[in-house]
């Protein structure tokens, strides 16, 4: 899914990085504040940031010619918000790029745009909005639609970049939309469900600096009455 490296043209590689300035100087402002209020939560936050890095890492090849991956901004931008996760994913894509060739430093900032902005942007909003359904359902959806929305932005960028000869914009965005589709709708299933067994892990061994963020009380705000392991329907 990352844009490799030069193959955006010059102005809209400077475009995007525009675009991206803003939300990565707001979520450094974010992070020192919860660092400096929450000391307790460095670990958490750096395993956020570890979670991405791990699954946005793993390229499956794709049948189309192109390959997919997971996101995993979802987790981050649930526990810490969207503004903390643009840093983190830009951390991310930043090393990638330079230990695994996996996007580029000329595509960062669209890169950063797509995976650290618009995808946990779109989690963080899809959890708020059908928290009421359970935990579980809404860090199911928060994570798939966050991991969907990332390709879809990415397929935006390149049909801006490169519109059909005929069709336009309309038709390359068809067009690259379908190369991901094949494989990343299963895969943001595949992401969802992983994620909510990180949560429910984390709703176990880590209450106290979950607690100490808020999250107890940001899911009792949106509908839930405690902050409990996700329990499966058998159990």
């Amino acid at each position: 899914m990352h844009i490799m490296e030069g193959f955006l043209p010059p102005l809209h590689a400077a475009a995007w990085t525009v675009v991206a300035i803003p939300f990565l100087v707001v979520g450094a402002r974010r992070i020192t504040r919860i660092t400096n209020e929450h000391p307790r939560t460095k670990l958490l936050l750096a395993s956020a940031g570890a979670f991405a890095f791990v699954l946005s890492a793993l390229k499956i090849p794709s049948v189309t010619g192109s390959c997919s991956h997971p996101t995993g901004t979802g987790l981050g931008s649930i526990l810490f918000g969207p503004p903390v996760m643009a840093v983190l994913g830009a951390i991310v894509l930043l090393f990638q790029a330079l230990l695994l060739a996996h996007g580029g430093l000329t595509t960062l900032g669209a890169n950063i745009v797509s995976m650290a902005i618009v995808g946990p942007w779109v989690a963080y909003g899809c959890f708020r909005l059908t928290r009421p359904l359970g935990l579980g359902i809404a860090v199911f959806l928060a994570a798939m639609l966050g991991d969907l929305a990332t390709y879809l932005v990415t397929a935006t960028q390149l049909a801006l970049a490169f519109p059909d000869p005929v069709s336009g914009f309309p038709g390359a965005l068809a067009k690259f939309g379908g190369v991901f589709a094949l494989t990343q709708v299963p895969l943001a299933v595949i992401e969802g469900l992983l994620t909510v067994v990180v949560v429910n892990l984390l709703t176990e061994f880590s209450r106290d600096e979950l607690s100490e963020l808020g999250f107890n009380r940001r899911v009792a705000d949106d509908g839930g009455a405690t902050l409990a392991p996700i329990q499966s329907p058998t159990s």
